[in-house]
């Protein structure tokens, strides 16, 4: 399946979600890619659209390798392996996970001004990303969102490696991708267009898509 752009994939994605219209539903995005996938998703279910922010915690001298991630706040998974790989103690990692906290921090400013966070106690919780690598960033947002006690709780996304999914369906009640993909398969290589957002573009879609009442 190829995807012309992520509000292409973001639509498709809502078609396989429509049985949600009408419930009492929350999307929640992982920006940036996952942003206009969200919209269209939140737009077709009439529903509030909100931020999860995940920071992925680098390896020292091997920033792009993660060693673990951590959420808005606070859920936290580790990779045992990869610290033992660089022996990394708890100390340090636990240095790198409050650095990545206050990028949170700030990012959630930036993105949302003072605007609070939707309420997603007792709704039904849909967290949506453009794509999934490792799992490890989705993971710790889904355990965020799992914290904050909605009713059920959901990860959808176009595309993802198979043996993630499986992996993450512990951390969710329902997962629906539109492409589950082999060991080998690239997330980008789905899309005809998969350019790197911008911070602006962020906060124009949650500007533009804010809603009153009880979000």
């Amino acid at each position: 399946m190829m995807f012309r752009d992520r509000r292409d994939a973001g639509r498709r994605l809502a078609a396989a979600l429509a049985s949600f219209a009408g419930q009492d539903v929350v999307v929640l995005a992982l920006p940036r890619g996952g942003v206009p996938v969200a919209a269209e998703v939140a737009q077709a279910l009439a529903a509030p659209l909100d931020l999860i922010l995940v920071r992925k915690i680098g390896s020292p001298f091997h920033e792009e390798l993660a060693m673990g991630a951590v959420a808005d706040g606070g859920a936290t998974v580790r990779n045992p392996d990869v610290m033992a790989a660089y022996g990394v103690d708890e100390a340090t990692f636990e240095a790198a996970r409050a650095a990545q906290l206050r990028e949170i921090e700030r990012r959630r400013a930036a993105y949302l001004g003072k605007r609070p966070p939707v309420d997603v106690a007792g709704r039904v919780a849909i967290l949506v990303d453009d794509g999934v690598a490792t799992g490890a960033t989705t993971r710790a947002a889904l355990q965020a969102v799992r914290a904050r006690g909605p009713r059920r709780l959901l990860l959808a996304t176009p595309v993802a490696p198979s043996d993630v999914l499986v992996a993450l369906e512990a951390d969710a009640d329902e997962v629906v991708c539109l492409e589950p993909l082999g060991p080998v398969g690239a997330i980008g290589a789905h899309y005809l267009d998969f350019r790197q957002l911008e911070d602006d573009e962020v906060v124009k879609t949650m500007a533009r898509l804010r809603q009153p009442g009880r979000d």
